[in-house]
């Protein structure tokens, strides 16, 4: 099969049924074999009707259903585990994104070389309250990564299918799929110029905490990259550290009043000065940065790494 068209949606009964013409459309237009696989992220509104009546009159196109919203994330993954395609294309579900793209995409994948390929919406249909924020979540999160994209959020990616395979998407981690591929070893990231159309049906689902909450992700994904299978190397020396600075300040002040001692000059009880409590202290918080990483090892050595989704109902997906 050359390629799976994923796409997560909540609440889009409107718009799936012209979407998915439109994707078939394209498909037969190139000869591509393909399907299309809709995640239902726990909607309240028909969305899993319409997808059962398009997939009873085109075997193509395929469903999986939350029983409950889990988020964007939690669908891309799922759809991920289920697709068949050597390209995998994400895109939205509200209509902005243009499945004419997709062949382009495709080619950027198959003869490019690339492992992925993300959309750059260079001309955003959106209010400005959403823009400027954009803007400045892509600024920093290119220094932070050094991938150099204008667009991370862009929901129209396409993907190779072994880096698919390679990776799992969680939490709010959908935005950094580009900065999760590259520290699997998928270093070959390209940017397409796609077109951003203005939303026919319904409203955004995603309000201004999305920012807030991308940021703590990027802070969260940076730190499991590096550290997530050596958390001793992080704690355990940072612990170690601190712990030292404790025991040689406590040192320093014994030092001191013993030296008083010998010289005859009445020195104060070292419990009175605030810098033993503050060395003390350190040697405390040092041991428990220590054993935080120990236990992080044993933890992650044990632990299953897989999240686990509850699926009401799938259409043509094993």
């Amino acid at each position: 099969m050359d390629i799976s068209v994923i796409v997560p949606l909540y609440n889009e009964d409107e718009s799936i049924g012209e979407l998915t013409s439109w994707i078939e459309s394209v498909m037969t237009i190139n000869n591509f074999t393909y399907e299309v696989i809709m995640i239902d992220d726990g909607s309240k509104d028909k969305s899993w009707e319409v997808i059962e009546k398009l997939s009873s009159s085109n075997s193509s196109i395929k469903g999986i259903k939350f029983r409950r919203n889990y988020g964007k994330s939690a669908a891309l993954n799922v759809g991920f585990e289920a697709a068949q395609g050597d390209v995998i294309i994400t895109m939205d579900a509200d209509m902005q994104d243009s499945p004419d793209e997709i062949p382009e995409l495709f080619r950027m994948i198959k003869d490019d070389g690339f492992d992925l390929v993300s959309g750059w919406k260079k001309k955003r249909h959106d209010p400005i309250m959403k823009t400027i924020p954009s803007k400045f979540f892509n600024y920093t999160t290119r220094k932070m990564s050094g991938i150099k994209l204008h667009d991370f959020n862009c929901g129209l990616k396409a993907y190779r299918k072994t880096l698919v395979k390679s990776i799992e998407v969680y939490g709010e981690m959908h935005r950094y799929i580009p900065v999760i591929a590259k520290w699997a070893g998928f270093d070959k990231i390209g940017e397409k110029s796609v077109v951003h159309r203005e939303r026919k049906y319904g409203f955004t689902k995603f309000g201004l905490e999305r920012f807030i909450n991308g940021y703590l992700d990027l802070l969260s994904i940076s730190f499991v990259s590096k550290f997530g299978k050596r958390p001793m190397h992080f704690f355990g020396t940072l612990g170690t550290i601190v712990f030292f600075i404790g025991l040689i300040s406590t040192a320093w002040l014994g030092f001191e009043k013993l030296y008083a001692v010998y010289k005859g000059v009445r020195a104060p009880l070292i419990t009175t000065s605030p810098y033993f409590y503050i060395a003390i202290a350190a040697m405390i918080i040092g041991t428990m940065l220590f054993l935080t990483g120990f236990l992080a090892e044993l933890i992650g050595r044990s632990s299953p790494t897989r999240n686990t989704y509850l699926i009401e109902k799938r259409i043509g997906t094993n």
